[in-house]
Formats: C-alpha cells, sequence, structure tokens
C-alpha cells in the first residue's frame, strides 16, 4: 500500500510561489498516477492537477492552468506542485492523491482515487 505525506505549505502573499511535495512509502510511485485536490471551507474538494505515472501527460484545472506546474521524481517517490502566481482564492488544504487504476491515463474524479495524505494548509493574502 502507498502512504502519501504532504508538505511544504504556509502562508504566502498574493503574486507569491510555493512549491508542495508529496512523499510516498510502499509501492514505487512508477506504478502510481499521481494528483493533487484542494478543498476550501465549505466547498467540495475539487481536482487541481494529475500527472500520470510515466509523467507522460498531464492534466490541470482552468482555474490554475498557466500558474501551476505537477512534476514526479520516481526514483524519490516524489511527487510536487510549483505554485506560482497565488491568488487569494488558491486559499485552501491541499492533498496528494494516488490511484493504481488506469495509470497511463488521467482522471479528475476524486473518487477514482485511492490513496490519500492528511493535507497541507496554503493561505494567500491579499
Amino acid at each position: 500500500q502507498v502512504q502519501l505525506v504532504e508538505s511544504g505549505g504556509g502562508l504566502v502573499q498574493a503574486g507569491g510561489s510555493l512549491r508542495l511535495s508529496c512523499a510516498a512509502s510502499g509501492r514505487t510511485l512508477r506504478s502510481t498516477a499521481m494528483a493533487w485536490f484542494r478543498q476550501a471551507p465549505g466547498n467540495e474538494r475539487e481536482f487541481v492537477a494529475e500527472i500520470t505515472w510515466s509523467g507522460g501527460a498531464t492534466d490541470y484545472a482552468d482555474s490554475v492552468k498557466s500558474r501551476f506546474t505537477i512534476s514526479r521524481d520516481n526514483a524519490k517517490n516524489t511527487v510536487y506542485l510549483q505554485m506560482d502566481s497565488l491568488k487569494p482564492e488558491d486559499t485552501a488544504v491541499y492533498y496528494c492523491a494516488g490511484r493504481r487504476l488506469g495509470v497511463n491515463s488521467l482522471s479528475r474524479v476524486t473518487a477514482n482515487h485511492d490513496y490519500w495524505g492528511q493535507g497541507t494548509q496554503v493561505t494567500v493574502s491579499s
């Protein structure tokens, strides 16, 4: 089984940057598609970005395209989310998620993901 731990969240001013990391233990990430989701208070958990197991394809929510970049280093069992030009509406708890079915494809569906971290808080001030 895969265990995920997020880090890198914090408080940043609008226009700033943060880099989130998701460290995995257990089975290698070479067999796991990885994604980032986020959830703000009172809102549904929403898709942010996903990357296939090989890193050959990525997908982004429209709200973060051109600002966020997902990447992975399978040798280090780590997935990253580089967040630039942050906006106050990006404020949320960010969750790392893994999916072990259809790992060569992409999915934005929360329920399709099997493994979840505990989340890391990102707060963007005006």
